[in-house]
């Protein structure tokens, strides 16, 4: 994304014309699929709707439809969701609500859009995703904190580094590695329209995929024998608890 447009996201978000911010994000005839998608029960494969959490203070929401709120006062983001996956081998720590909760502990509930655009609102930049050809090249861009928040049984909140939900498959110990926001990218259909990638799920990754959104610069196989992570079942709440995540970009200091 060109500097021009990150600069008018904040500007969009500053004055409250929300609703313009995704057509400044991302190319003026790009498509994504309809509503945000809805949730899925990790275990049974029905459509769920797990219960919300409270709106998060001194944020603005960017859509009705998507979970998604901006605070660009702090430079951050709040993507809400569900704990899809307490066990086994991942390839996300989060995907899109109806996607691939079947490899990925958290399920959100959001267009990959509207997270692309939030993350450039707060000063994020993309760089590229994961490259396998001529040969490897890791993804590049801002590096960004994810934090998880939940409320435990009791009603109190609890938070966690990300990376603490997630530990290595054969040392079991936590994820050290950062997630850099890659930013997807487009395809063209026969009519020449654009398509997002990541609308397709691929929105926190731990295995490297080419339509990821984010994702760990590192070489990180996604072959079901090669996968180098796993879920941190007992830092893990239950199956459903509904998670909100905070997308905290690292930004340069400027000069």
């Amino acid at each position: 994304m060109h500097l021009v447009v990150v600069v008018h996201c904040v500007r969009l978000i500053a004055v409250g014309t929300l609703s313009s911010l995704l057509m400044w994000a991302t190319p003026a005839h790009a498509q994504f699929g309809g509503a945000a998608p809805k949730a899925t029960s990790a275990t049974e494969g029905k459509v769920v709707d797990p219960p919300k959490l409270p709106a998060p203070e001194g944020a603005k929401r960017l859509t009705k439809a998507d979970e998604v709120w901006v605070d660009t006062k702090n430079h951050r983001i709040f993507v809400d969701g569900y704990v899809s996956l307490r066990e086994g081998f991942l390839e996300m720590l989060a995907c899109l609500a109806g996607t691939k909760e079947h490899e990925s502990i958290l399920g959100v509930r959001t267009k990959a859009q509207t997270v692309h655009a939030a993350l450039l609102a707060v000063g994020a930049e993309t760089g590229h995703p994961v490259q396998f050809r001529p040969k490897f090249a890791p993804p590049t861009g801002t590096e960004i904190e994810i934090e998880v928040q939940w409320l435990d049984d009791k009603g109190q909140w609890q938070k966690a580094r990300a990376q603490d939900w997630i530990r290595d498959s054969k040392t079991k110990k936590p994820m050290t590695q950062p997630w850099v926001f890659a930013g997807s990218g487009f395809w063209k259909d026969e009519q020449g329209k654009d398509f997002y990638m990541a609308e397709s799920g691929d929105l926190i990754c731990v295995s490297n995929f080419t339509t990821a959104m984010l994702d760990i610069p590192i070489e990180s196989s996604q072959s079901n024998e090669g996968l180098l992570f796993e879920a941190n079942s007992e830092k893990i709440p239950p199956l459903g608890t509904p998670v909100r995540m905070l997308l905290t970009p690292k930004l340069k200091e400027k000069k």
